[in-house]
């Protein structure tokens, strides 16, 4: 029998949970994911890794619900994994039905908080804290690692080696690569991440009009305690994340300057990130406003929709795009995975339980 062939572009939690949805779904395919850098190695290395169990759209909803499923079989199954689960406190002006009606899923539980969040966080006029289930935090560089070497030797992994050519045919795709080869594919996944304008596939993404946004996240020098838990902002669209295994907290804010490239986008946390990421934590405690100094900053990309994109480019459906997940790469990944694998029309695996042979 013949092997399909299946080349998935891009190393990232996207590409990575794709090769892991192929190989699970499709035991006489032969897969191969390449990627310019190391598994992991691109904006995923740089990713919050945060899990929140809610979305803005129903589809999101119901993306964020079979992705919890995922990772919470994956961690039961593999604890070793770096998927650390994390109490949250949520600080809005909404009910606990308003909470829910917002996007939150059921499954998060709301309960007032007896007490507000220690760190010196203050509420804001109008606002009530409500402790919510279902939370946790990822190394998401090492989470890839680890996914890519479970997959081998089933699935091949080509790193270091950047594709020049991406030709989508009638009956098959040419994909060739930096390194000198020529592979000829059945099919394709592009999962790029950021990396938009890549000239072998620019042409064939630009028509869904993605935008890529700079991510930016503070890092704050304090050691966080055994109990602390993650703080959302959710008026702010912000969170405070503690990094035990770090030793330190991490700061996310929304930062709005958009179009930046990810191949340039190396000056670091500029004074006016700073000066933003300070003006939001300040309304909560200026003291851990002030103990922002540093931080990590990247990239993502964005849809107009705020929905994850998984489209196929081409008119014979042989090459996915999976990806534009608005920030929610790590969190929505196996959601995106599975629909991207589903456009291939390849059928579907045990489910959403995360139940899959080769992870």
């Amino acid at each position: 029998m013949t092997r399909r062939t299946t080349v998935v572009i891009g190393a990232g939690v996207v590409g990575c949970l794709v090769a892991s949805e192929l190989a699970a779904r499709d035991e006489e395919a032969a897969v191969l994911v390449i990627d310019r850098d190391a598994a992991g190695a691109g904006a995923s290395r740089r990713s919050a890794g945060l899990h929140l169990p809610r979305g803005s759209t129903p589809r999101v909803r119901r993306m964020a619900a079979y992705s919890h499923a995922y990772y919470s079989a994956l961690r039961d199954r593999r604890p070793e994994l770096p998927i650390h689960p994390v109490a949250a406190t949520v600080l809005t002006t909404a009910t606990a039905d308003g909470l829910l009606g917002s996007g939150y899923l059921d499954l998060t539980m709301p309960q007032r908080a007896v007490d507000v969040p220690g760190n010196g966080l203050r509420l804001r006029d109008g606002q009530l804290a409500w402790q919510i289930a279902g939370c946790h935090y990822s190394d998401v560089g090492r989470l890839c690692e680890t996914v890519a070497a479970s997959l081998r030797p089933a699935v091949q992994f080509s790193e270091g080696v950047a594709v020049t050519e991406l030709t989508a045919g009638a009956d098959r795709v040419t994909v060739r690569t930096g390194s000198g080869e020529t592979i000829v594919a059945d099919r394709v996944v592009l999962a790029p991440g950021p990396w938009l304008n890549a000239p072998a596939w620019r042409e064939l993404v630009a028509p869904l009009g993605l935008r890529v946004k700079k991510v930016v996240a503070l890092h704050i020098e304090q050691r966080p305690g055994p109990a602390d838990g993650v703080v959302v902002f959710d008026d702010e669209d912000a969170f405070l994340l503690p990094l035990a295994r770090r030793g330190h907290w991490l700061f996310s804010y929304t930062c709005t300057e958009w179009d930046v490239d990810p191949d340039v986008l190396t000056e670091g946390v500029s004074a006016a990130n700073l000066g933003d990421a300070r003006d939001c934590l300040r309304r909560y405690s200026p003291a851990l406003a002030q103990a922002c100094r540093s931080g990590r900053v990247f990239c993502d990309a964005y849809s107009h929709s705020g929905e994850p994109v998984v489209q196929a480019l081409d008119e014979a459906g042989r090459v996915v795009f999976a990806g534009a997940a608005n920030g929610s790469g790590y969190r929505l990944a196996p959601a995106i995975a599975a629909e991207a694998i589903d456009l291939l029309h390849l059928p579907q695996s045990e489910g959403a339980t995360g139940d899959h042979q080769y992870v």
